[in-house]
């Protein structure tokens, strides 16, 4: 047999071994050749077809039980303009009068310029609806057919040797025009991958003898460079005997590429519902937040000194340390400087140094991974994450360990930080507000705090007036104390007297405007409607008169304060009757303190 009959004759065994329906129009549209696949799908004999019109063999989209006319049915479409048509959800007749939905690709064969046919290539999609977009052309009936196709498509013999490559996978594959015939498929498709001849997929069909289908594949072009497809190989059988493999393959970069950003989208929407989630959880835990009151009341010189600087520094991005006593109002001011910041529509974080245990802190600050400490059953984003684009209020930052002050000072130059367990660093954009009733200067000179976060911190210094500072702020502040409580009891008490308002007036206020707050509170309790009385503040105005003829330092007085309350509870700290329920301090925060100050069990035995 000579080579171009040897070679005529692969190609019909190739048309023949196709599993798609394939048959050839002339140019009135009249069957040239079917194959046996159309045959069983549509159930017609040969002679059925060969040189008949086609469009009255397969009845095309039958309309109201008529099909319409020939000269309107798209499957002659490319004889009419020389276009490919790719045809989807489209109805074909078997000559039984059942029918079938199939996709089909309708090919104009060109010959000199002219169009002397087509080449109708279809697929029964029953069963196969979610691979509508499949490839649906597989052989050609001659060298024509194969060049029409739009898919690539090629051939190989039992060795994995090239015998065809049709002009659209030549392009795909962007090799120069030379002949690809009789060239290995490791040499086209795997010639970069490792081990090719191994992991060739090709090769599957060959030694398996049986159709093959795979997605996401790199094919390689020639220059070098890679692409992604999804290919069907099918082996090509004679008497039983594998003759060779067809190869039908698409590439589908694009796709690739869309669900990648489909996947990075749904990547950043997961980030960010699972931070609006912490967010709501931190909200929900401030709302039940008892905070001490509602507003800054006054009217005094000292404390309009200090809004004044609150709304001048507010505005800006500048890290702010406020400094006073406690129950002055810390936190108010720290909310007021949000407020009236470029960050009011974000979150303000609250962080209290001094109620976390130390072994906490840097999880609850930074978060950490899953797993990185016994109890971690989960990832967890730290304040700082959370309060990204807002603000973090960092109270009593004298307490925070020397250990953990490093990695603040980290957190104010570089904007970094890293969750526990996770050597990923995350930039944040976070402005810092602190806050302490400690001297942190003598702090510094003692070692107690690093002197480069101090000035880190104190770039705007707040100081809060005591409230035996604003006298003149206590009346103000008492009969809001005073309308608060009563409402609260559902009691009428709109009299202060002028002596009960001298006691106020007087006394010296070492916890300062929470102390009065409390002190109104347990009063309104006690008085008798009208008119508020004070009778138990003569004793502690009494015990506070002794306490200022020693003049005593307010921590040395903070730590005669907590051993006495220690004593009366016998040293029992947690609990209901414990020393920190009656101190209102969390038992943590009262373990902090007692370490801080020196205070132990069995230094006092002796």
């Amino acid at each position: 047999m000579s080579d171009s009959k040897q070679i005529l004759r692969r190609y019909e065994l190739i048309l023949t071994s196709a599993g798609e329906g394939i048959y050839g129009l002339d140019r009135e549209g009249k069957g040239t050749f079917v194959n046996p696949a159309a045959i069983a799908m549509m159930g017609w004999d040969e002679d059925d077809v060969l040189g008949q019109p086609v469009h009255e063999k397969h009845h095309h989209s039958k309309a109201n039980g008529a099909p319409y006319p020939q000269q309107e049915c798209p499957i002659y479409a490319a004889l009419k303009d020389g276009e490919i048509h790719h045809i989807t959800h489209e109805i074909f007749w078997r000559k039984d009068g059942s029918s079938f939905p199939v996709h089909y690709t309708s090919t104009p064969i060109w010959e000199e310029g002219e169009i002397i046919g087509a080449v109708v290539v279809f697929q029964d999609v029953s069963k196969l609806k979610q691979t509508e977009n499949a490839l649906a052309q597989s052989q050609r009936h001659n060298q024509l057919l194969l060049a029409a196709a739009g898919e690539g498509i090629c051939g190989f013999d039992c060795e994995g040797n090239v015998t065809f490559i049709n002009p659209t996978a030549t392009v795909m594959l962007a090799w120069s025009n030379t002949d690809l015939t009789g060239q290995s498929i490791h040499n086209i498709f795997g010639k970069n991958e490792k081990d090719s001849e191994k992991c060739c997929p090709v090769l599957n069909v060959i030694g398996g003898k049986t159709r093959y289908e795979a997605n996401d594949k790199l094919f390689w072009r020639d220059d070098g460079s890679s692409f992604s497809v999804d290919f069907v190989s099918t082996p090509v059988m004679e008497n039983g005997e594998l003759q060779g493999v067809v190869m039908v393959f698409r590439d589908i970069t694009e796709r690739k590429l869309s669900e990648t950003k489909l996947t990075r989208a749904l990547s950043e929407i997961e980030q960010l519902k699972n931070r609006l989630q912490a967010e709501n959880i931190y909200l929900q835990e401030e709302i039940n937040l008892n905070h001490q009151f509602e507003d800054i009341l006054g009217q005094s010189q000292p404390l309009k000194t200090v809004l004044r600087q609150v709304e001048q520094v507010a505005p800006t991005e500048t890290t702010v340390l406020i400094q006073g006593e406690t129950g002055t109002g810390k936190e108010l001011i720290a909310r007021a400087l949000h407020n009236l910041s470029q960050r009011k529509d974000r979150a303000l974080v609250k962080v209290n140094c001094a109620a976390l245990p130390s072994n906490l802190i840097e999880s609850e600050l930074f978060g950490h991974e899953k797993g990185i400490f016994t109890g971690a059953m989960a990832r967890r984003i730290g304040r700082f994450e959370l309060a990204n684009d807002g603000t973090i209020f960092l109270d009593e930052i004298g307490e925070l360990p020397l250990e953990l002050q490093a990695k603040l000072l980290r957190v104010l130059q570089e904007g970094e930080i890293e969750r526990l367990g996770d050597s990923k660093t995350i930039k944040i954009n976070v402005r810092v507000i602190a806050a302490t009733h400690r001297d942190l200067k003598t702090m510094v000179s003692q070692g107690d705090f690093r002197e480069d976060l101090f000035y880190r911190l104190s770039v705007f210094p707040l100081t809060l007036p005591p409230l035996r500072s604003r006298k003149n702020d206590i009346s103000l502040l008492a009969q809001f104390f005073v309308n608060k409580y009563a409402r609260k009891m559902g009691k009428s008490i709109n009299t202060i007297p002028q002596t009960v308002m001298e006691q106020l007036r007087n006394y010296s206020w070492l916890g300062n405007v929470r102390e009065l707050e409390n002190v109104i509170e347990r009063a309104v309790i006690l008085s008798p409607e009208p008119s508020l009385q004070l009778p138990e503040l003569l004793e502690i105005k009494s015990k506070n008169n002794n306490a200022d003829e020693t003049l005593l330092p307010l921590a040395a007085m903070e730590k005669a304060h907590i051993i006495k309350v220690l004593e009366q509870t016998r040293w029992q700290i947690s609990g209901e009757n414990g020393a920190a329920a009656i101190l209102e301090m969390h038992p943590n925060t009262l373990r902090s303190r007692m370490s801080k100050l020196g205070i132990r069990r069995s230094s006092l035995a002796h």
